[in-house]
Protein backbone atom coordinates (compact mmCIF):
# COMPACT_ATOMS: atom_id res chain seq x y z
CA UNK A 1 0.00 0.00 0.00
CA UNK A 2 1.22 3.51 -0.78
CA UNK A 3 2.43 5.74 2.04
CA UNK A 4 -0.19 8.42 1.48
CA UNK A 5 -2.98 5.86 1.28
CA UNK A 6 -1.65 4.11 4.35
CA UNK A 7 -1.86 7.26 6.46
CA UNK A 8 -5.17 8.48 5.02
CA UNK A 9 -7.47 5.50 4.64
CA UNK A 10 -10.26 5.47 7.18
CA UNK A 11 -10.52 2.90 9.94
CA UNK A 12 -13.76 0.99 10.41
CA UNK A 13 -16.08 2.57 13.00
CA UNK A 14 -15.24 1.48 16.53
CA UNK A 15 -18.09 1.12 19.01
CA UNK A 16 -17.16 1.86 22.61
CA UNK A 17 -17.48 -1.13 24.93
CA UNK A 18 -19.60 -1.02 28.10
CA UNK A 19 -17.82 0.34 31.16
CA UNK A 20 -17.62 -3.12 32.72
CA UNK A 21 -15.69 -4.44 29.75
CA UNK A 22 -13.24 -1.56 29.84
CA UNK A 23 -12.12 -2.54 33.33
CA UNK A 24 -9.46 -4.82 31.89
CA UNK A 25 -6.27 -5.37 33.86
CA UNK A 26 -2.97 -4.11 32.48
CA UNK A 27 -1.79 -7.71 32.43
CA UNK A 28 -4.60 -8.79 30.14
CA UNK A 29 -3.99 -5.79 27.89
CA UNK A 30 -0.35 -6.75 27.57
CA UNK A 31 -1.46 -10.03 26.11
CA UNK A 32 -4.14 -8.64 23.84
CA UNK A 33 -7.21 -9.77 25.78
CA UNK A 34 -10.11 -11.33 23.85
CA UNK A 35 -12.38 -8.57 25.15
CA UNK A 36 -10.18 -5.85 23.67
CA UNK A 37 -9.83 -7.66 20.36
CA UNK A 38 -13.56 -8.35 20.14
CA UNK A 39 -14.78 -4.88 20.99
CA UNK A 40 -11.97 -2.89 19.32
CA UNK A 41 -11.85 -0.54 22.31
CA UNK A 42 -8.21 0.53 22.26
CA UNK A 43 -8.60 3.21 24.95
CA UNK A 44 -5.92 5.48 23.49
CA UNK A 45 -5.45 7.59 26.63
CA UNK A 46 -4.79 4.65 28.95
CA UNK A 47 -2.38 2.97 26.55
CA UNK A 48 -0.53 6.23 25.86
CA UNK A 49 0.19 6.65 29.56
CA UNK A 50 1.61 3.14 29.78
CA UNK A 51 3.82 2.98 26.67
CA UNK A 52 4.30 6.62 25.67
CA UNK A 53 6.97 9.07 26.62
CA UNK A 54 4.25 11.68 27.03
CA UNK A 55 6.44 14.74 26.59
CA UNK A 56 6.03 15.55 22.90
CA UNK A 57 3.54 15.11 20.09
CA UNK A 58 4.86 14.41 16.59
CA UNK A 59 2.94 15.49 13.53
CA UNK A 60 3.45 13.39 10.39
CA UNK A 61 2.54 15.36 7.27
CA UNK A 62 2.57 13.49 3.96
CA UNK A 63 2.30 15.22 0.59
CA UNK A 64 1.78 13.57 -2.78
CA UNK A 65 3.23 15.95 -5.38
CA UNK A 66 2.65 16.34 -9.11
CA UNK A 67 5.48 14.46 -10.86
CA UNK A 68 6.48 17.45 -13.00
CA UNK A 69 6.40 19.89 -10.09
CA UNK A 70 8.70 18.28 -7.52
CA UNK A 71 11.52 20.82 -7.88
CA UNK A 72 9.18 23.78 -7.48
CA UNK A 73 7.59 22.00 -4.53
CA UNK A 74 10.94 21.46 -2.80
CA UNK A 75 11.74 25.18 -2.93
CA UNK A 76 8.32 26.20 -1.66
CA UNK A 77 8.16 23.58 1.08
CA UNK A 78 11.60 24.55 2.40
CA UNK A 79 10.38 28.10 2.88
CA UNK A 80 7.23 26.84 4.63
CA UNK A 81 8.88 24.49 7.12
CA UNK A 82 11.91 26.65 7.87
CA UNK A 83 9.47 29.48 8.54
CA UNK A 84 7.78 27.29 11.14
CA UNK A 85 11.09 26.19 12.64
CA UNK A 86 12.46 29.71 12.92
CA UNK A 87 9.37 31.35 14.45
CA UNK A 88 9.94 31.30 18.25
CA UNK A 89 6.26 32.00 18.95
CA UNK A 90 5.29 28.60 17.58
CA UNK A 91 7.69 26.54 19.72
CA UNK A 92 7.73 23.85 17.05
CA UNK A 93 10.82 21.78 16.29
CA UNK A 94 11.45 20.34 12.86
CA UNK A 95 12.41 16.67 13.19
CA UNK A 96 12.99 15.87 9.53
CA UNK A 97 11.88 16.15 5.91
CA UNK A 98 12.19 13.40 3.30
CA UNK A 99 11.22 12.32 -0.20
CA UNK A 100 10.44 8.71 -1.09
CA UNK A 101 13.10 6.72 -2.94
CA UNK A 102 11.40 3.32 -2.70
CA UNK A 103 7.64 3.30 -2.29
CA UNK A 104 5.05 5.66 -3.70
CA UNK A 105 6.99 8.08 -5.88
CA UNK A 106 6.73 11.87 -5.63
CA UNK A 107 5.73 11.49 -1.97
CA UNK A 108 7.25 13.68 0.75
CA UNK A 109 7.17 13.09 4.51
CA UNK A 110 7.59 15.85 7.09
CA UNK A 111 7.75 15.30 10.86
CA UNK A 112 7.28 18.15 13.34
CA UNK A 113 7.60 18.11 17.12
CA UNK A 114 5.08 19.93 19.33
CA UNK A 115 5.05 20.53 23.06
CA UNK A 116 2.24 18.03 23.51
CA UNK A 117 -1.40 18.73 22.60
CA UNK A 118 -1.47 22.26 23.96
CA UNK A 119 1.60 23.08 21.88
CA UNK A 120 -0.13 21.78 18.78
CA UNK A 121 -3.21 23.90 19.58
CA UNK A 122 -1.09 27.02 20.03
CA UNK A 123 0.98 26.46 16.88
CA UNK A 124 -2.07 25.73 14.74
CA UNK A 125 -3.82 28.88 15.92
CA UNK A 126 -0.80 31.05 15.12
CA UNK A 127 -0.14 29.40 11.76
CA UNK A 128 -3.71 30.06 10.67
CA UNK A 129 -3.66 33.69 11.74
CA UNK A 130 -0.20 34.85 10.65
CA UNK A 131 -0.08 36.24 7.07
CA UNK A 132 3.47 35.13 6.27
CA UNK A 133 2.75 31.54 7.34
CA UNK A 134 -0.52 31.50 5.42
CA UNK A 135 1.24 32.79 2.30
CA UNK A 136 4.08 30.25 2.59
CA UNK A 137 1.63 27.36 2.98
CA UNK A 138 -0.55 28.49 0.10
CA UNK A 139 2.57 28.64 -2.10
CA UNK A 140 2.99 24.85 -1.94
CA UNK A 141 -0.67 24.04 -2.68
CA UNK A 142 -0.45 24.23 -6.52
CA UNK A 143 2.13 21.44 -6.51
CA UNK A 144 0.25 18.96 -4.26
CA UNK A 145 -2.31 16.39 -5.39
CA UNK A 146 -3.13 15.07 -1.90
CA UNK A 147 -2.02 15.53 1.70
CA UNK A 148 -2.58 13.68 4.96
CA UNK A 149 -1.70 14.31 8.57
CA UNK A 150 -1.40 12.16 11.67
CA UNK A 151 -0.49 12.94 15.28
CA UNK A 152 1.79 10.43 16.99
CA UNK A 153 3.35 10.00 20.40
CA UNK A 154 6.81 8.61 21.05
CA UNK A 155 7.26 5.22 22.63
CA UNK A 156 8.87 5.72 26.03
CA UNK A 157 11.78 3.43 25.23
CA UNK A 158 12.92 5.45 22.18
CA UNK A 159 13.09 9.27 22.31
CA UNK A 160 13.43 10.70 18.80
CA UNK A 161 17.01 11.35 17.73
CA UNK A 162 18.20 15.00 17.77
CA UNK A 163 19.36 16.75 14.58
CA UNK A 164 22.35 15.09 12.96
CA UNK A 165 23.99 14.65 9.57
CA UNK A 166 25.20 11.07 9.15
CA UNK A 167 24.27 10.72 5.50
CA UNK A 168 22.76 7.73 3.77
CA UNK A 169 19.14 6.60 3.65
CA UNK A 170 16.21 6.35 6.06
CA UNK A 171 13.72 3.54 6.34
CA UNK A 172 10.23 4.27 7.66
CA UNK A 173 8.42 1.11 8.72
CA UNK A 174 4.68 1.30 9.45
CA UNK A 175 2.58 -1.41 11.09
CA UNK A 176 -1.20 -1.31 11.25
CA UNK A 177 -2.05 -3.31 14.37
CA UNK A 178 -5.03 -5.38 15.35
CA UNK A 179 -7.16 -3.23 17.72
CA UNK A 180 -6.27 -3.88 21.34
CA UNK A 181 -2.72 -5.15 20.75
CA UNK A 182 -0.62 -1.99 21.19
CA UNK A 183 0.61 -2.90 24.67
CA UNK A 184 1.47 -6.45 23.64
CA UNK A 185 3.34 -5.12 20.60
CA UNK A 186 5.33 -2.67 22.74
CA UNK A 187 6.09 -5.27 25.41
CA UNK A 188 7.35 -7.77 22.83
CA UNK A 189 9.39 -5.19 20.95
CA UNK A 190 10.90 -3.88 24.19
CA UNK A 191 12.18 -7.37 25.10
CA UNK A 192 13.80 -7.96 21.72
CA UNK A 193 15.09 -4.55 20.73
CA UNK A 194 18.34 -4.86 22.69
CA UNK A 195 19.45 -7.52 20.21
CA UNK A 196 18.73 -5.11 17.34
CA UNK A 197 20.51 -2.24 19.07
CA UNK A 198 23.81 -4.08 18.86
CA UNK A 199 23.89 -3.12 15.18
CA UNK A 200 21.85 0.10 14.91
CA UNK A 201 19.25 1.99 16.92
CA UNK A 202 16.03 3.50 15.60
CA UNK A 203 15.89 7.18 14.79
CA UNK A 204 12.47 7.17 16.44
CA UNK A 205 9.45 5.03 17.28
CA UNK A 206 5.89 6.33 17.48
CA UNK A 207 2.28 5.19 17.79
CA UNK A 208 -0.69 7.06 16.36
CA UNK A 209 -3.16 9.03 18.46
CA UNK A 210 -5.11 11.03 15.90
CA UNK A 211 -5.63 10.42 12.22
CA UNK A 212 -5.19 6.81 11.14
CA UNK A 213 -5.39 4.83 14.42
CA UNK A 214 -3.82 1.52 15.49
CA UNK A 215 -0.55 2.34 13.72
CA UNK A 216 3.04 2.03 14.87
CA UNK A 217 5.97 3.67 13.06
CA UNK A 218 9.68 3.28 13.50
CA UNK A 219 12.47 4.86 11.49
CA UNK A 220 16.04 3.68 10.91
CA UNK A 221 19.08 5.26 9.26
CA UNK A 222 21.65 3.35 7.20
CA UNK A 223 24.69 4.37 5.14
CA UNK A 224 23.21 2.58 2.09
CA UNK A 225 20.78 -0.12 1.01
CA UNK A 226 23.66 -2.60 0.97
CA UNK A 227 24.58 -1.66 4.54
CA UNK A 228 20.93 -2.08 5.53
CA UNK A 229 20.90 -5.59 4.06
CA UNK A 230 24.08 -6.58 5.91
CA UNK A 231 23.00 -5.14 9.27
CA UNK A 232 19.59 -6.78 9.10
CA UNK A 233 21.15 -10.14 8.25
CA UNK A 234 23.44 -9.84 11.27
CA UNK A 235 20.51 -8.94 13.51
CA UNK A 236 18.58 -12.01 12.38
CA UNK A 237 21.46 -14.17 13.64
CA UNK A 238 21.23 -12.65 17.13
CA UNK A 239 19.21 -14.41 19.81
CA UNK A 240 15.95 -12.63 20.51
CA UNK A 241 15.43 -10.61 17.36
CA UNK A 242 13.88 -13.28 15.14
CA UNK A 243 11.45 -14.17 17.91
CA UNK A 244 10.51 -10.50 18.36
CA UNK A 245 9.79 -10.07 14.66
CA UNK A 246 7.76 -13.28 14.57
CA UNK A 247 5.60 -12.32 17.53
CA UNK A 248 5.01 -8.69 16.54
CA UNK A 249 4.13 -9.64 12.96
CA UNK A 250 1.25 -11.72 14.32
CA UNK A 251 -0.22 -8.56 15.88
CA UNK A 252 -0.25 -6.59 12.61
CA UNK A 253 -2.86 -6.44 9.88
CA UNK A 254 -0.38 -4.89 7.44
CA UNK A 255 3.28 -3.88 7.30
CA UNK A 256 4.92 -1.31 5.02
CA UNK A 257 8.51 -0.22 4.45
CA UNK A 258 9.55 2.97 2.63
CA UNK A 259 13.07 4.11 1.83
CA UNK A 260 13.45 7.88 2.18
CA UNK A 261 16.06 10.48 1.24
CA UNK A 262 16.41 13.59 3.44
CA UNK A 263 15.81 16.97 1.88
CA UNK A 264 18.72 19.44 2.10
CA UNK A 265 17.11 21.47 4.92
CA UNK A 266 16.10 18.43 7.01
CA UNK A 267 17.57 18.53 10.56
CA UNK A 268 17.91 14.74 10.40
CA UNK A 269 20.04 13.73 7.42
Amino acid sequence: MSLSALLSRRAAPIVAAPASKRLISVQSLLHGSPEAKKDGDLDIIQHSRIVGRGKYLHGFETHLVKPDKTEEYKKAVERHYLGIKNDPRLQVKLTGNWETLVGEQDTFVHILEYENHSGFDNATKLLRSTPEHIEAYQAIMPFITSRTSQLNQEFGLFPTAPPRAQGGIFELRTYTLLPGTLLEWESTWRRGIEARRKFTSPVGAWFSQLGRLHQVHHMWQYPSLEARKELREQAWQTDGWAETVSKTSQLAKSMDSFILLPLPFSPLK
